[in-house]
C-alpha cells in the first residue's frame, strides 16, 4: 500500500503491520498539529471505539467516528461492537498514552478533544482505527489538521473492504 501521510508538522514514520499482515504502510509515530500542544497519561477507561478516558479525562478522538453502541434509545450499530473491541486491543487500561490537540479543546458535551498517540510505539490510533475500517472520518471545523490524511485512510479502507466497508449494508 505504502501510503505515508502528510502532516501539519513535523514527524517521524513508523512501518506498522497492517490487518493483512503486512508492514508496508506507514503512519505519523509523532506530530502535534495546531501549535504544538500535547499532554501525556494513562488509559483509565475506554467508553467506546471513539472516546476513552485518559488520567480521569473523558477524552473523544478528533477527525474519526465509530459506530454507536452506548446511545440511549438507540440500539448498537454494525460494527460498533467490533470497534470497540478494536479499540481495548489497541489501548487496554493502562496504557501510556500521549494526547495532540488541534484548535477546539473541547466538544459541546466537554469531552477533551485529542489525537492519541501509543507512547510505547508512537502508533497514531485515530488513524489506525480509520486505516482499519473501525472509524470513518468525521470532520468538525476548526479541527481539520488531519483531515486530509484521514480520507486517504478511508478511501484506502473502502477500496480494500477493510472492516465496516464490507460488513455494513449501507457501508456508512
Amino acid at each position: 500500500m505504502g501510503l505515508l501521510l502528510a502532516t501539519t508538522a513535523a514527524c517521524t514514520t513508523a512501518p506498522v503491520a497492517t490487518p493483512s499482515g503486512s508492514s508496508s504502510t506507514s503512519r505519523p509515530a509523532t506530530t502535534t498539529a495546531a501549535g504544538g500542544a500535547t499532554s501525556a497519561g494513562r488509559v483509565t477507561r475506554l467508553v467506546d471505539g471513539d472516546t476513552l478516558w485518559v488520567s480521569g479525562v473523558k477524552v473523544r478522538l478528533i477527525g474519526v467516528d465509530t459506530p454507536e453502541t452506548r446511545r440511549p434509545g438507540t440500539p448498537v450499530q454494525c460494527f460498533g461492537e467490533a470497534s470497540s473491541l478494536r479499540m481495548a486491543a489497541l489501548l487496554p487500561v493502562g496504557t501510556p498514552v500521549r494526547l495532540g490537540y488541534d484548535r477546539a479543546r473541547l466538544d459541546r458535551y466537554g469531552r477533551t478533544l485529542a489525537y492519541v498517540y501509543r507512547v510505547s510505539d508512537g502508533l497514531f490510533v485515530n488513524a489506525e482505527l480509520v486505516l482499519e475500517g473501525y472509524a470513518k472520518v468525521l470532520t468538525v471545523p476548526p479541527d481539520t489538521a488531519h483531515q486530509r490524511d484521514f480520507e486517504a485512510l478511508q478511501r484506502s479502507a473502502q477500496h480494500d473492504g477493510r472492516g465496516r466497508w464490507s460488513a455494513c449494508p449501507l457501508r456508512s
